[in-house]
């Protein structure tokens, strides 16, 4: 008899999120690797398209498929003590849940996606759940969390901590035997698919100081073409007509994987809007590579722009200087893509915020008629960047890691707030001139 397997997305703990493309790819792969050695189902919390999810925040959603979350407020926990914001639950209720696994037959094994660090309260409410309801069922966590922070998620009390993408520990649980060859992901345990998520690559062949990629050993590759279409055509099918790029160097040598995928697409008539919202590297964005993901159908365009003080990319990954960022935009502009579909992302916190020159950045970014997006800083630890943190925050507890808790920790709630009025002014200027 086959096993009964339940997959987790779980819910967010934060102190604010928002549906940007968010799919639990890692675990939909496993998924597909499980494909016809076990029964499958599927509970997402942020699923917007699922029947618990909020008809009122559903409704929210925008023209490519991102939206708010239903949200409850809690007591903010003791180490966000000096943080002046509210904390959140963000997901469908925890009685939808319960009210699903009391309907489910026990099953065998649930299989948990954790994803940033700082999340785990929401993977603890899963698991706390499952003992209770299905306390015989194996729990197994995996992606993220569960990597860079290995010791932290066992002390959870699963039985399994999946750390990387080494998964025979985990068939070694469920008694199956390892898949081999490609699969396709779990897309089909969706009862209503809107919005999905690919990678046409692993790792990256770059060195940002603040990325947790280059501490974790995964070489950059390519992944098949032939597969990435298969991919692509199967989410078509199961519904989806928004896709993001999950990918952490999409336009490096594009002629691999990128232009053929994207020539293929095109040659295959297949409905898809894409986005980047995972940072493209400007400095290769080409007038080529513009014209192309235009006529695939990429609609939104982020652009990685942390500084454009060349100091302070020395010895950081020297991602974009000034002159790539506006030889990009130029290039889309040429291509016909709408700016406003354009974002630079700008980052807001660093410990080498100094150096930083972020105001000039910002305004240079919407100087070239582009939004400007601002990603608050997260100290991962392990890397060069986090590191350097470790004096202010506790780098061993994972809430710590809360990209909206550290800049205020680090700047002060006013400087925060100047920074991220500064955005919105900005980026309201650039829609009157857009007008």
């Amino acid at each position: 008899m086959k096993p009964r397997i339940i997959l987790v997305n779980p819910p967010i703990y934060d102190f604010s999120a928002y549906d940007f493309w968010l799919k639990p790819y890692g675990l939909l792969r496993t998924g597909g690797l499980l494909r016809g050695y076990a029964e499958l189902c599927l509970y997402d919390f942020v699923d917007r398209q699922h029947p618990d999810f909020s008809p009122a925040e559903a409704a929210k959603t925008n023209a490519w498929g991102c939206g708010p979350y239903p949200k409850q407020r809690l007591p903010k926990p003791t180490v966000f003590r000096q943080i002046p914001r509210y904390y959140n639950r963000f997901g469908t209720e925890r009685a939808h849940f319960q009210a699903f696994l009391s309907g489910q037959t026990a099953p065998d094994a649930v299989l948990i996606q954790t994803s940033l660090t700082y999340w785990y309260p929401g993977v603890r409410e899963v698991i706390e759940d499952v003992r209770r309801l299905h306390p015989r069922a194996k729990v197994v966590l995996g992606g993220f969390y569960a990597t860079c922070c290995t010791a932290h998620a066992r002390s959870l009390g699963p039985d399994l901590v999946v750390a990387g993408d080494n998964l025979e520990p985990l068939f070694s649980l469920l008694n199956i035997p390892c898949p081999a060859g490609a699969v396709l992901p779990a897309w089909e345990l969706y009862p209503s698919l809107a919005t999905g998520v690919i990678k046409l690559t692993r790792g990256c062949p770059f060195a940002c100081s603040y990325c947790y990629v280059p501490q974790s050993g995964v070489t950059f590759a390519a992944r098949s073409v032939e597969a990435c279409v298969e991919e692509a055509a199967f989410l078509v099918r199961c519904g989806a007509r928004n896709v993001a790029f999950y990918d952490d160097a999409l336009l490096f040598q594009p002629e691999k994987v990128l232009f053929p995928f994207l020539e293929a697409v095109i040659g295959r008539g297949l409905d898809i809007n894409f986005h980047t919202p995972n940072a493209l590297h400007a400095r290769f964005l080409t007038a080529e590579a513009a014209r192309l993901m235009v006529r695939a159908g990429v609609k939104t365009f982020y652009l990685g722009f942390e500084s454009r003080a060349a100091d302070f990319h020395n010895g950081g990954g020297a991602k974009v200087v000034s002159a790539d960022l506006a030889a990009a935009v130029e290039h889309l502009r040429r291509a016909g893509v709408d700016l406003s579909q354009v974002t630079a992302y700008e980052m807001l916190g660093h410990p080498r915020f100094a150096a930083q020159q972020l105001e000039e950045s910002m305004r240079f970014a919407s100087s070239l008629g582009i939004r400007v997006m601002l990603s608050d800083f997260s100290p991962i630890p392990g890397t060069p960047d986090g590191e350097l943190c470790r004096g202010l925050v506790d780098l061993d507890e994972p809430l710590c890691h809360n990209k909206t808790a550290f800049p205020i920790l680090s700047l002060g709630d006013e400087t925060v707030g100047y920074y991220k009025d500064l955005c919105r002014q900005l980026n309201k200027r650039a829609a009157l001139r857009s007008v």
